[in-house]
C-alpha cells in the first residue's frame, strides 16, 4: 500500500556537505566474518553493537556517525538549533527507498517515534528526550525535546530511517525481507538467523553505487571457525582476529593484520541492590544473610585482587588497555581525581576481613562467549585470581543471544559487560550503565547491578540538559568520580580493534568496532 504523503510544497534543498561517493566496481563480491550475531533485523527493536552494525548496511540515518564519533550529513543535509529545545533538520531531496518509493519527512517522523515508543525500549537511551517530531514541509523536520539535549545529534545518528509503511510492522516482517527496505547502500537478498545476511548493491544509492555487487555477512562467533574461514580464503575480512591466530596471519603472503583503537569499555558489574544475591554463597556453600557486593570494601577488594595488566598482556595478548574509568585520558569526562586501583592481593584479603569475610565467599561470574575480546578467557583468569584472595569463583558463559537480555535485566550477581562509548564523553555510558533504572525516562537500560545513586542521577540530569560545553565538562568529570571512586562498576579495560583480512582489501578500523562493507575497499 502506498504511504500517505504530507501536503505542501516540496522545497528543493542543496546539501551543505555532500555525502562521499562510493567507488563502483563491477561484479566484486565481499564476505565479512562477523564476531557476533545480531538478535534481530528490526533496526528499532534492540540497540546493540551487532544489531546496529548490521542495520547500517540496509538503512541510513539522518546523520552519519563516523568511525571517529563525528557527525556528518546523511539523509539530513543540514541542521540547526532553533532554540534550546527545538532542532530543525533539512532532508536530502531525490532519495528513494529500495522499493522505489520516495523518502521524505513522513518516514523520519515514523522512524523516530517508532524507535522511541517500541515496547522493547532498546533505543530509549537515545530517544528519551524526544517530545514531538513535526514537519513544516516534506523536506523539513523539527524535533522538539523535553529538555535541552546536548547529545541529540549523536542520538539521532543511531536511529535508522525506515519507510513509514512499516511503522507498525512486527519484527518478523523485517527478518523475512518484507520490511527490510531502506535507503542504504545495500538491498536485502536473504537472511538466515544465526548464519548469514546476504545483500546486493543498491545501484541508485544517493552517495554512489557500492564497489561491491554482493555482500555476505557471515555470523561466526566461534574464534576457531572465523579464523579458519579467513585462512582458507572463504572470507575476505574477519572481525576480532583471535590472538592465537595473529602469527599465522602475519606469516601469510595473502593476509594482513589490521589494528586500531576502539572506544569500547569493558567492566565487571556487581549486584549492589539485592539484600540477598542469587549467585553469592558463604565459603562453605551455605546461604548468606546479606549480599557482600553491596559493601564498597568488598568491591574494592575484588578489583584489587584482579591483575588487570596481566590479563591485557597475557590473556588478551595486548589487544587491550587497562581502564580506570569510562573514557581514557583526552576524552571529555576523564577525571584526574578518580583514584586508580592497582593489583594488591594482600590488601584485598585485609579489606575482605575488615568487611566481615575473612574466609571469603563463593561467587559465580557470568559472561558472554564470543562477544568481547577473549571474554570467556578473561573471566576464567579473573576467577583464578579471586580464588587467591579467598573468593571461590565459578565461571558460567553463555552465547550472546542468551546472555544480553539476562545481564541487562539484572539476573546475575557478578557479570562481564561492556559499552561502546561512541559519543567520546561520559553521559552516554552513565545513562545506560549506572543511572537508576527508569523505563519512562529511558535510563539504566543496561544497569544490571541495580545501581541507584541519587548524586549520579542528579549530576546526570544536569549534564544531559546543559548545552554549553564549558558548563558540561565539570559535570562529565563528576560522573566519573562518583561512579569509579565508589566502584559502582569495576573497570577492566578498553578493547583494541584487531581484524584479519586478505591483502586485496583496505579497511580503516572504527572506534565503535563496526565493520561496514561500504568502508571496505579494494586495494589499488
Amino acid at each position: 500500500m502506498a504511504k500517505s504523503r504530507l501536503k505542501g510544497a516540496v522545497v528543493a534543498l542543496l546539501a551543505t556537505v555532500a555525502a562521499p561517493a562510493i567507488a563502483y566496481a563491477q561484479n566484486a563480491s565481499l564476505t565479512i566474518g562477523m564476531s557476533t550475531t545480531p538478535t534481530t533485523l528490526d533496526p528499532h527493536e534492540d540497540s546493540s553493537a551487532p544489531n546496529n552494525a548490521t542495520s547500517r548496511h540496509i538503512w541510513d540515518s539522518l546523520i552519519n556517525l563516523t568511525g571517529t564519533s563525528t557527525n556528518e550529513p546523511e539523509l539530513a543535509t543540514s541542521w540547526k538549533l532553533i532554540d534550546p529545545t527545538h532542532w530543525e533538520f533539512k532532508l536530502r531531496d531525490g532519495v528513494t527507498f529500495h522499493d522505489g518509493s520516495k523518502f521524505d519527512a513522513e518516514d523520519v517522523i515514523a522512524s523516530l517515534l517508532r524507535a522511541r515508543d517500541k515496547k522493547s525500549q532498546g533505543f530509549a537511551a537515545y530517544t528519551r528526550s524526544i517530545a514531538k517530531v513535526t514537519a513544516s514541509d516534506p523536506l523539513t523536520v523539527v524535533v522538539e525535546t523535553t529538555v535541552p539535549d546536548p547529545l541529540l545529534l549523536n542520538s539521532i545518528s543511531r536511529i535508522r530511517i525506515i519507510s513509514a509503511d512499516c511503522a507498525q510492522a512486527p519484527v518478523q516482517d523485517f527478518e523475512s525481507g518484507k520490511c527490510a527496505v531502506g535507503t542504504g547502500a545495500y538491498t536485502f537478498a536473504s537472511y538466515g538467523p544465526g548464519d548469514r545476511l546476504v545483500l546486493k548493491r543498491n545501484p541508485k544509492y544517493f552517495a554512489g553505487a557500492s564497489h561491491w555487487s554482493d555482500v555476505t555477512l557471515r555470523f561466526l562467533p566461534d574464534d576457531g571457525a572465523r579464523l579458519a574461514s579467513l585462512l582458507s580464503g572463504e572470507i575476505d575480512i574477519i572481525e576480532a582476529l583471535p590472538a592465537d591466530g595473529m602469527k599465522r596471519v602475519e606469516g601469510s603472503k595473502e593476509l594482513q593484520v589490521i589494528a586500531g583503537q576502539s572506544s569500547r569499555f569493558v567492566y565487571l558489574g556487581m549486584d549492589v541492590s539485592r539484600d540477598v544475591s542469587p549467585f553469592v554463597k558463604a565459603s562453605d556453600g551455605s546461604a548468606l544473610a546479606k549480599n557482600p557486593l553491596k559493601d564498597e570494601r568488598v568491591r574494592r577488594a575484588i578489583l584489587m585482587g584482579i591483575n588487570r595488566p596481566a590479563i591485557v598482556d597475557r590473556v588478551m595478548q595486548k589487544n587491550g588497555t587497562v581502564a580506570d574509568q569510562f573514557v581514557a585520558e583526552g576524552y571529555m569526562g576523564h577525571s584526574k581525581t578518580v583514584k586508580p586501583i592497582g593489583y594488591d592481593p594482600n590488601a584485598a584479603k585485609a579489606l575482605l576481613a575488615e568487611a566481615g569475610y575473612p574466609n571469603g565467599f563463593q561467587l559465580t561470574l557470568h559472561g558472554p562467549s564470543g562477544r568481547y575480546v577473549k571474554d570467556s578467557e578473561v573471566l576464567q583468569a579473573v576467577g583464578q585470581m579471586l580464588s587467591r584472595i579467598g573468593i571461590k569463583a565459578q565461571v558460567e558463559v553463555r552465547p550472546w543471544s542468551m546472555y544480553s537480555d539476562a545481564y541487562a535485566a539484572g539476573e546475575f550477581s557478578a557479570f562481564l559487560g561492556s559499552w561502546g562509548v561512541n559519543t567520546g564523553e561520559t553521559t552516554n555510558p552513565a545513562v545506560a550503565l549506572v543511572a537508576t533504572r527508569n523505563k519512562d525516562k529511558g535510563t539504566g537500560r543496561y544497569n544490571g547491578g541495580g545501581i541507584s545513586d541519587s548524586e549520579i542521577d542528579a549530576v546526570l540530569a544536569r549534564a544531559t540538559s546543559t548545552l554549553e560545553q564549558s558548563a558540561r565538562l565539570p559535570l562529565l568529570e563528576e560522573l566519573s568520580n562518583l561512579t569509579f571512586n565508589r566502584l559502582w562498576v569495576l573497570p577492566m579495560h578498553y578493547e583494541n580493534v584487531v581484524l584479519g583480512a586478505k591483502k586485496s582489501v583496505v579497511y580503516t578500523p572504527r572506534g565503535d568496532k563496526y565493520t561496514l562493507a561500504y568502508d571496505v575497499k579494494l586495494a589499488q
